[in-house]
């Protein structure tokens, strides 16, 4: 099942019983099905617990995941976005597929033969493929990387670290002052972006790799948030 039928089933049984725990039967019944003994109703189920809208409390039991409830009533697009990225990289086959071809998409014919060599029959190659490439597009996740991609470049310093100034002391200090990887775990792996701020200061972005899409969005929108939050101080 493509995202955007697993999001609009979801939403319909997020109205019956809300994030509540509710019995498999109730929930199929509540996605659309007369039963849950049945093949498409199991498969449907199998297709929302992979992209994270449903969660397995207890055994017998079901219920609607809380991003759910943050993608129904997020305050804006952007909020929006980082969910429904987080949704279509949550099977780990899409998440796989997404950071292989992350910079476009290759011809149907080559992602087909992708599909077989993990295992795939060529009809379920098929059925996977036109699943992938439907939710893909729901998203909007290559658009929206190609946006991103543009803006970093736009957005790149213009300076080296090097070159930023080093902030006063107040007093002397018997120590050198420690450097931002010594004060924090960072994975050696993470890289540090300097931001310059008024009076001779700097900030630190700490950007861990791989860094997604998804992460960008999620980045943005919280500093959106925190810009949100000045104003109406």
């Amino acid at each position: 099942m493509a995202l955007d039928e697993a999001l609009d089933r979801v939403m319909k049984a997020y109205d019956k019983d809300r994030l509540h725990p509710a019995p498999t039967e109730v929930v199929a019944q509540n996605l659309g099905y007369k039963s849950a003994n049945n093949g498409s109703a199991l498969s449907a189920i199998a297709s929302l617990r992979y992209f994270g809208l449903l969660e397995r409390p207890s055994e017998g039991y079901l219920a609607i995941s809380k991003d759910v409830e943050a993608y129904k009533f997020a305050p804006d697009q952007a909020h929006k976005q980082a969910l429904l990225e987080g949704f279509l990289t949550k099977p780990p086959l899409y998440a796989d597929l997404l950071e292989k071809f992350g910079s476009g998409l290759p011809s149907e014919a080559t992602m087909r033969y992708d599909l077989i060599q993990r295992g795939f029959s060529p009809q379920s190659a098929d059925v996977a493929l036109a699943a992938f490439k439907r939710s893909a597009d729901f998203v909007g996740y290559f658009s929206a990387q190609r946006r991103s991609q543009q803006g970093d470049a736009s957005l790149a310093p213009d300076f080296e670290e090097d070159s930023l100034p080093t902030p006063a002391l107040v007093e002397p200090v018997q120590k050198p002052v420690s450097h931002p990887r010594d004060m924090l775990d960072i994975d050696e792996e993470t890289d540090r972006i300097p931001v310059r701020l008024p009076g001779g200061r700097r900030a630190w972005l700490l950007i861990p790799s791989p860094f997604f899409e998804g992460d960008k969005v999620r980045l943005k929108a919280q500093i959106d948030l925190l810009l949100t939050q000045d104003e109406e101080a």
